[in-house]
């Protein structure tokens, strides 16, 4: 049925989800759609976003099949339903194998390739991964380097299996890749490295050999999702959290075509990756396309953007603002564009005005959603056959409850939020995640609701009158880069670590591209004198996240504090605000411009802005971020 309002969600939920006869875990929901669909299209891989005609295609069966080899293949190296197979990969058809064959073997933990080699182990300790896979070695790829340097202190790491690109170049290439592999197996005598199609080739591709019976809630994935100092944080998903969200958003995003086409350019270290991209089209008969290894960063992806949708009759993709940013300076006349339907939007709020304009240019329907990894991916999304109201992360999941809630100073539930109240945004259903693996990061995390466990997401937003969410801030104060979760906590305890530094805050600046980057500020020891520059040297050198380097540090003689002596970060993202609305404003030849930023109960930060001329061109410039703005007199 088509979900155009909340009746619609409720409609659905009249049908006991124990009678949707869900597949009981991932391998099974995708062998389910393979028998269905044997000889659809299921995938289709581009090496070269310039050469975007030549793929290396699947069909269900193919692509069943080589996820069933990989899980054989796994098997075979010891993995059991309780060992974990990392993976630090670019967007491959081999990560999906690994994944998803991953799952049907033992519990898969996937590692963002930009992270550092320290973090990277890091890691891998704290998950104890009995086996990686990884690219093997490869000219302009860090992957292997990376993790090479790290195994000697990875006691748990048994087995390297690497994935070679030999596949997918012609053969002189093919020749000095197979090369490098042999000279770097030699120099690593001690070390059991495998190669993936290698190991394939040699397993049956049309059952599991270990005759598992893969239970809905046994564990299927670890993701990270913060935590890069200290102990990390890594939260526990199950089979049936990922079955259950990648049916549900189907289901909520009704009206959907069958054999939809749908790109892939997120990565697919990330859950809107795979399930979005992954899991979810391949449960409903779609085709993915996957669009270079380096997704929506490879070279020529965004430029040749519209030319892959009119040759592949793209019908759906998702992306985070950068992308759709990015996408609008690509011009489409000359492009037939019609097939596509609609776009998601999540990671990140998108700023109004990005949003009116690319649908406007454009004519594709963007759907905002919101979701968390800790609820397997999506929790909430507007509806493409109903009101899409800008700025709000629409209806919730059907069968996944999701509420605003006042909760008293001890983090224990008061009572539901009315209509409008701005809450915290709490979640239950089959979608949410198992806990945290270690169990210091559990506390705070679960509310106690009439007996019932709920997820603490740490957003706080509201519900409107028709059951629409609107979130108003985050309680969890990451900064979001470009769709990239970024913990304030290592900005601030490299800076920390300066000794004329006394007081360090981490926020986040917004961004007309990346929607928000990182800026620290920072107290002094008292007597103590340095330049920004010196402290912006050490950052670069202490931070290990690359992303999380500020692009700016400012040095306060006090740093703003509550009463009982915390440092008080909402002051600090005013003052950010305003500083961009007065950069924005000073463009445009405004100068001393007055502007106030005021936390608003249900709007979140808003900057109140007095100005005589020039309204419209401001308004436009500052329709690019994603803070609110009012006009006073």
């Amino acid at each position: 049925m088509a979900v155009s309002s909340y009746f619609d969600i409720r409609t659905l939920e009249q049908t006991p989800l124990s009678e949707r006869d869900l597949p009981a875990n991932t391998y099974a929901a995708l062998q389910r759609c393979a028998t269905a669909h044997a000889h659809a299209p299921a995938l289709s891989f581009m090496l070269d976003a310039k050469h975007f005609q030549r793929t290396h295609d699947w069909n269900y069966a193919e692509l069943f099949a080589d996820i069933t080899k990989a899980a054989n293949a796994f098997h075979e190296l010891g993995i059991g339903p309780n060992d974990v197979v990392a993976f630090l990969l670019p967007n491959l058809p081999e990560t999906h194998f690994t994944i998803w064959g991953g799952e049907a073997a033992g519990i898969v933990m996937a590692i963002n390739p930009l992270l550092e080699a320290a973090q990277i182990a890091e890691l891998l300790r704290a998950a104890k991964a009995k086996l990686v896979v990884t690219l093997a070695p490869t000219p302009g790829s860090d992957l292997w380097p990376k993790l090479a340097s790290q195994l000697a202190n990875l006691p748990s790491v048994r087995d390297i299996v690497w994935v070679s690109m030999r596949p997918y170049v012609s053969t002189l290439p093919g020749l000095a890749l197979g090369w490098m592999a042999l000279r770097e197996k030699a120099r690593q005598r001690g070390l059991r490295i495998h190669d993936l199609r290698a190991l394939m080739r040699q397993q049956p591709g049309d059952q599991l050999k270990s005759g598992r019976q893969i239970r809905p809630d046994d564990p299927s994935s670890y993701f990270c999702t913060g935590g890069t100092t200290g102990l990390p944080k890594i939260a526990v998903r199950t089979h049936r959290s990922e079955v259950f969200n990648a049916w549900a958003m189907a289901a909520n995003m009704q009206p959907r075509q069958a054999s939809q086409v749908i790109f892939c350019g997120l990565p697919l270290f990330h859950v809107n990756g795979q399930l979005v991209t992954g899991l979810m089209p391949w449960m409903h008969g779609d085709k993915v396309v996957i669009g270079t290894p380096q997704g929506y960063r490879g070279a020529g992806v965004v430029a040749n953007f519209w030319a892959m949708v009119e040759h592949f009759r793209i019908n759906f993709f998702s992306g985070v603002p950068t992308v759709y940013s990015s996408l609008l300076q690509q011009p489409t006349e000359g492009f037939d564009i019609s097939s596509l339907q609609y776009a998601l939007c999540g990671a990140a709020p998108m700023p109004v005005e990005l949003f009116r304009e690319f649908e406007q240019r454009v004519g594709v329907r963007i759907l905002e959603g919101y979701g968390l990894t800790e609820g397997a991916c999506v929790s909430s999304v507007n509806p493409p056959d109903g009101e899409r109201k800008i700025g709000s992360i629409g209806l919730r999941l059907a069968y996944q409850d999701m509420r605003a809630v006042i909760l008293d100073d001890n983090g224990g539930y008061l009572r539901d939020a009315a209509s409008d109240e701005v809450g915290v945004i709490a979640i239950h259903g089959p979608n949410v995640f198992a806990g945290y693996l270690e169990t210091l990061h559990n506390k705070g995390v679960w509310i106690d609701i009439n007996g019932q466990r709920w997820l603490n997401t740490g957003d706080l937003g509201r519900q409107d009158t028709q059951g629409y969410f609107w979130l108003t801030g985050r309680k969890k104060e990451l900064i979001i880069r470009g769709g990239h979760n970024i913990d304030p906590k290592q900005i601030e305890e490299a800076l920390q670590a300066h000794p004329a530094v006394a007081l360090v805050a981490a926020v986040g600046c917004p961004d007309a591209h990346a929607g928000e980057v990182p800026v620290a500020y920072v107290q002094l020891t008292a007597g103590q004198k340095i330049e920004r520059g010196e402290l912006m040297d050490f950052a670069s050198r202490h931070i290990s996240e690359r992303a999380a380097v500020p692009k700016r540090i400012e040095i306060l003689e006090a740093l703003p504090v509550t009463a009982v002596g915390k440092i008080f970060k909402p002051a600090l993202q005013q003052r950010e605000i305003a500083r961009v609305v007065q950069q924005e404003a000073a463009e445009l030849g405004l100068k001393d411009l007055a502007v106030d930023v005021v936390q608003d109960a249900r709007r979140g930060l808003v900057a109140q802005i007095s100005a005589d001329r020039c309204r419209d061109e401001l308004t436009q410039a500052l329709g690019r971020y994603s803070f609110q703005i009012d006009w006073v007199s």
